[in-house]
């Protein structure tokens, strides 16, 4: 009977997850009919526009092309009617010395006749209509003003929509994820030599498989790649997932997106718990601040140190077989554990994270600010007590920094120090190898190794942070960077170098 419910549990489990994944695929269907309506009105938007603009270049060009036969057919007239008022001129003057030299030859006196004789024969060789050209100026041939459009219209009746570049192709098994960076790789699925460029979109998401239409954060861009590779570097891991897909472009047109690829991108994300931190500490999201005014509200408590405060009751792990990521408590279950335990108080001026790590490997870093007096960096069981400080326990790990007076680096564990001789840095990476009980800390530039506790944890560890005079922030979402990952490695390859600090549980 129990095998049968369990079974049918698992068959429930799988129909749901199979609704769930139709109801995604039916609101992508019906987000593409909307994209192909939307898409198909600014198509023919855009094809109006590009006619009108070919019928307005035609109708400037008709225009222009006109001015210029109206222009040439002015100039041809006005110089004939120039050389026909010329010949006018010229035929009117000759007419009247015709007629002149008609009437001298009835001049009886010799005397009269010669001197007349010569009076005409002066004005004949003066006279314009023997000057003037009788070919007309210019042709009344307008031949080197028509046009022929059959290549034209030849070009004009060729026209087709553009080529739209294929899909590219994302290779899966050259992408990489490595130091909070992802390596993009993808080929086009035939040679293109119109491809001017590429466009890369990525997004953040909780859901493996499919992109999702409904609750999900808007496409980044990245325009104008060149190669058939990118990295994005500087991400933040805040979500399990990241959908990628890429278009190609020539100097007209993108084609279509590739299909979508989703990667993987585990990283440790908490955020500072400001419902138990001590009344002296502002917290935010990411940054805890010392304040000396917060704390002088709240109830003085004289006595020693309540040796029995890691009896409290505390958060309770959720964790599930088999999980190798921390886990977010639930927000009703930390409300709860939240609400029943106290502040830190005292000397305690402690601050937790609000994640459990429970397995596998994480890191964080923290950056102080430059004229902090006193921090400690670590982590901590969940019965820390509300006057407990970091490293004073058996159940809490740290490092500490005091910059009163003298600056000490120090490492600390169940109220032992071992004093670190090397340079504080200004930001401390912190790796978390729960199941190989390491607890490193690094030099988060150069990735220099500070200090290794070594022990076996037994209990979900919650990151801790102590703060006086100063502030802390905190950066999550981040992968194991691949150097802490080398080093790692290495320092577990030697034995009997790591002091004795190192080992105490």
């Amino acid at each position: 009977m129990d095998e049968q419910r369990e079974t049918l549990q698992r068959i429930v489990s799988t129909l749901a997850n199979k609704n769930d994944e139709i109801h995604n695929f039916i609101d992508m269907l019906n987000h593409t009919i909307k994209n192909v309506q939307v898409n198909s009105s600014n198509a023919i938007s855009e094809l109006d526009e590009e006619f009108d603009g070919l019928y307005s270049i035609l109708d400037e060009m008709k225009g222009s092309m006109t001015n210029t036969i109206q222009q040439e057919e002015a100039r041809k007239i006005q110089a004939l009617q120039d050389q026909l008022s010329q010949c006018s001129n010229a035929l009117e003057s000759s007419e009247e010395l015709l007629e002149l030299a008609a009437q001298s030859l009835d001049i009886k006196d010799p005397v009269e006749f010669l001197k007349a004789a010569r009076q005409i024969k002066d004005r004949v060789t003066m006279a314009s209509a023997f000057r003037i050209s009788l070919k007309p100026k210019v042709s009344d041939s307008m031949t080197h003003l028509m046009v022929d459009f059959a290549l034209e219209r030849r070009m004009l009746q060729a026209v087709k929509f553009l080529p739209v570049p294929k899909a590219p192709e994302i290779d899966l098994a050259a992408c990489l994820v490595a130091d909070n960076c992802i390596t993009v790789s993808w080929r086009m699925p035939e040679e293109d030599s119109r491809i001017d460029h590429f466009v890369l979109e990525y997004r953040k998401t909780n859901f493996d498989g499919l992109p999702r239409v409904k609750d999900e954060q808007r496409w980044e861009l990245i325009d104008y790649i060149k190669a058939t590779e990118y990295t994005l570097s500087g991400l933040k891991f805040d979500t399990k997932y990241m959908n990628l897909r890429v278009q190609a472009c020539n100097k007209a047109v993108a084609g279509e997106y590739s299909d979508p690829v989703t990667l993987e991108t585990k990283a440790f994300v908490f955020s500072l718990d400001s419902t138990s931190s001590h009344l002296n500490l502002k917290v935010e999201d990411t940054y805890v601040e010392w304040d000396p005014t917060g704390g002088k509200g709240q109830e003085k408590i004289k006595g020693k140190e309540n040796k029995s405060s890691g009896q409290n009751p505390l958060l309770k792990s959720n964790r599930r077989s088999g999980a190798p990521s921390p886990k977010r408590t639930s927000i009703s279950t930390r409300s709860s554990a939240r609400g029943s335990r106290d502040h830190f108080t005292g000397e305690s001026y402690t601050v937790l994270g609000d994640t459990a790590v429970e397995s596998g490997q994480h890191y964080w870093e923290v950056r102080a600010q430059k004229d902090c007096k006193s921090y400690s960096v670590g982590v901590t069981y969940r019965n820390l007590g509300k006057f407990d400080q970091l490293g004073k326990t058996n159940s809490s790990w740290c490092i500490h920094i005091n910059n009163w007076l003298q600056t000490t680096f120090s490492a600390k564990h169940n109220n032992k120090t071992k004093t670190l001789d090397i340079p504080v840095p200004d930001r401390i990476g912190v790796y978390c190898d729960f199941d190989g009980g390491q607890l490193a800390f690094y030099n988060a530039n150069s990735k220099e190794l500070l200090h290794t506790f070594r022990t076996k944890f037994t209990q979900p560890l919650l990151p801790g942070f102590m703060i006086w005079c100063g502030g802390l922030t905190v950066s999550t979402g981040l992968q194991v960077p691949s150097a802490v990952k080398t080093l790692q490695k290495s320092e577990n390859g030697l034995s009997g170098s790591t002091s004795s600090l190192n080992h105490i549980a």
